[in-house]
């Protein structure tokens, strides 16, 4: 019988109102289960690990979660994983587990856009239909998955694309891998990961990284600041396929030879970054230091900075790391 762990971390599946009307992670994980049609033959075991809206989801507390996942994982009965998450920031917690995944054992990461009390909740059937892509044979090898409304999607490339609809998660890029439904999964696709980072020898503690929103009259001074402040990695959410103007250039030029690592994603739905013009443009932040995205948008550019930083500290290494990784 597959034995299925879920790790319970608060968000929209696990909200109730207050008197007021205002909605809070309330729920615990054996609450969530206990409103679930699991799959014939699947048993499920229980964790609470955290309580929060996953806008509250930082660096630390998703390194927390990082560790009690590759903790269970230990245990061989396990059959899969999965994460109960709120879904604004499912995107950055799933790809962050992602890079530091290296069990053929699938992670599924699911949450709800309706809360807990709503009478139209969607988070049982998201929740059962997590725990059948993580009890299945074919989920294995494909790392961090997100199963939401139906479909399968890898971690990396998954984005939030709605903000109140049931359906909101899409991958603009590649599409989802697959579905799953009443018992049974399909995969049509599998997805591009590079190997995964070593977890012990993460440290978030000291690792900022902020991402600065680049429009035509975008200067200097929020760079400045970000590294005032002890930022050691930027992204740039920047125009097209890249841009941003002579201003941010220049600076861009300075932080990198300070030794900040910035990196260049776009605010465009769909499409690799590329650099194609001057005079501010993609191929002027490129000349300057900075490194492009690829298909990466900036919050799992800035996840990916991250827990290079918080492995390698070294501006060169992150640098080349994250230049690797975005290629394929």
């Amino acid at each position: 019988m597959p034995l299925v762990t879920v790790l319970a971390t608060g968000g929209t599946i696990a909200t109730r109102a207050d008197a007021r009307g205002v909605g809070t992670a309330r729920d615990g994980g054996a609450d969530l289960v206990s409103r679930l049609d699991l799959p014939p033959g699947v048993e499920v075991r229980v964790e609470d690990v955290l309580r929060v809206g996953s806008y509250l989801m930082t660096l630390q507390r998703v390194h927390t979660l990082a560790v009690r996942a590759a903790e269970v994982l230990r245990d061989p009965d396990v059959a899969g994983l999965v994460v109960t998450h709120g879904t604004d920031t499912i995107e950055e917690t799933a790809y962050l587990l992602d890079l530091f995944h290296a069990d053929p054992r699938p992670v599924v990461v699911t949450g709800a856009q309706r809360p807990a009390d709503a009478p139209d909740s969607d988070g049982p059937r998201n929740l059962t239909e997590a725990v059948t892509v993580a009890a299945s044979e074919g989920a294995r090898g494909l790392g961090v998955l997100v199963a939401f409304g139906g479909r399968v999607f890898a971690a990396r490339g998954i984005r939030k694309g709605h903000t109140l609809a049931a359906d909101t998660f899409t991958a603009p890029d590649t599409g989802p891998l697959g579905w799953v439904s009443t018992g049974r999964i399909g995969i049509e696709s599998r997805p591009v990961r590079g190997p995964a980072l070593d977890l012990a020898a993460f440290d978030p503690a000291g690792v900022r990284v902020d991402v600065l929103a680049c429009h035509p009259d975008a200067d200097a001074v929020a760079l400045r600041a970000f590294a005032d402040a002890g930022a050691r990695g930027i992204v740039l959410e920047a125009t097209g396929a890249g841009n941003a103007n002579p201003a941010v250039v220049a600076a861009v030029g300075e932080l990198v030879a300070a030794g900040v690592v910035v990196v260049t994603s776009t605010r465009v739905p769909a499409g690799r970054v590329a650099a194609l013009y001057g005079n501010g443009g993609g191929a002027d932040l490129l000349a300057a230091g900075a490194v492009p995205s690829g298909l990466l948008r900036p919050s799992q550019a800035r996840v990916l900075l991250a827990a290079l930083l918080g492995v390698h500290r070294d501006p060169d290494t992150v640098r080349a790391g994250f230049a690797a990784r975005v290629t394929g």
